[in-house]
């Protein structure tokens, strides 16, 4: 894809994603994307030999290959958002070999999904793509519903089906992210002691977190630390949605009931409106890039799909992230398309044109 169909599909917002330069916290400060990323940022730390080169065979496979970013499919709304409504637009998925393939033909550095999935095609499938095991799930099956991450297998069995790396989601802010802290803690600390590589879906999770029409799931400020708590249990790359407003922290310090710590300065010299600098804040809190930030591909809405990913990836991009991590927008439509789509992903991180802002 040239810079030209890029900004084409980008429309009026184009000039201000591809041009902007940040005015928060410059380029030079952080530690960005590269083909020599594992060697500058883990080879010194305590991950284990099997382990950098679990990380390595991630880095190293797909179209993006040795580029230092990733282009992941992850499908587990089988369990998170029920298989039927998941797969209804596409049945094929119900079978996890076409989720394989759909990764494998779509370029992709890794695949993550189910142990179920992954166990049942491990001896035809785990030499030829990187398996990333989820080994935690929001089962929605419980009436009413609760939103809870519990674990659904064992480490030990991701690491038998042939996994390079296991992905993990905590619900901070909810009622019970101390529990799943510790959980995934544990379990991050045992894949690493096996030599894989660990994933964290750093999501929030609190009706407090809306107000109005505000959103503050995806607020800068309280995203960003999120990703700094993800850090601090070790994970290897940190899964994170994307940016679209700030100002949490000061919306639920009102009245009498104040929330955490914030200081002014978070929005006015570590950030801005632009959504680059948004999601540059969230890569800060990953130790300034040493851990590497994706970001989610967000739901499918349609014929709008191929424009949200290609925002997406500019602004990850350009705010010096890592990659994307995109499902829905991929699985939920005609196999070919979903391929498509992926590719048009991995050409913006393969694009000279488009640099760090």
């Amino acid at each position: 894809m040239s810079l030209t169909e890029i900004t084409a599909i980008l429309g009026d917002e184009a000039q201000s994603l591809l041009t902007y330069k940040s005015t928060a916290i410059p380029k030079e400060h952080l530690y960005l994307p590269s083909a020599d990323f594992i060697d500058q940022n883990f080879a010194l730390s305590n991950r284990s030999p099997q382990t950098l080169r679990s990380l390595a065979q991630l880095f190293n496979s797909g179209r993006l290959a040795k580029t230092g970013y990733v282009s992941i499919l992850p499908i587990d709304q089988g369990i998170e958002h029920s298989a039927g409504a998941s797969f209804a637009s596409n049945p094929m998925y119900f079978d996890p070999e076409n989720i394989i393939r759909l990764a494998l033909e779509g370029g992709c550095n890794g695949v993550a999904t189910t142990f179920g999935g992954l166990a049942l095609l491990s001896r035809k499938y785990a030499h030829k793509i990187p398996f990333i095991v989820k080994i935690n799930h929001n089962e929605l099956l419980t009436y009413p519903n609760k939103y809870d991450q519990i674990m659904f297998g064992s480490v030990r069995d991701a690491w038998n089906l042939g996994a390079v790396a296991v992905g993990a989601t905590i619900y901070f802010g909810s009622e019970n992210a101390g529990r799943q802290i510790i959980e995934v803690a544990k379990a991050f600390e045992e894949a690493h002691s096996l030599g894989m590589a660990t994933i964290l879906w750093c999501y929030l999770r609190n009706d407090a977190f809306k107000s109005g029409n505000t959103d503050y799931h995806v607020a800068a400020d309280l995203t960003g630390q999120a990703n700094h708590l993800g850090v601090t249990i070790q994970a290897d790359i940190i899964k994170q949605k994307l940016p679209e407003t700030n100002g949490g922290y000061q919306a639920l310090n009102i009245g009498s009931s104040p929330y955490g710590k914030l200081d002014k300065r978070m929005y006015s010299e570590l950030s801005s409106e632009h959504p680059i600098d948004l999601c540059r804040y969230q890569v800060l809190n990953c130790y300034n890039g040493r851990i590497g930030l994706i970001n989610s591909g967000g739901a499918s809405s349609g014929q709008s799909d191929t424009k949200e990913a290609i925002r997406t990836a500019v602004i990850n991009k350009r705010a010096g992230g890592m990659g994307l991590i995109s499902g829905r927008k991929a699985f939920q439509r005609p196999f070919k398309e979903g391929v498509t789509l992926l590719q048009a992903i991995q050409d913006i991180y393969l694009a000279k044109d488009i640099d760090v802002a």
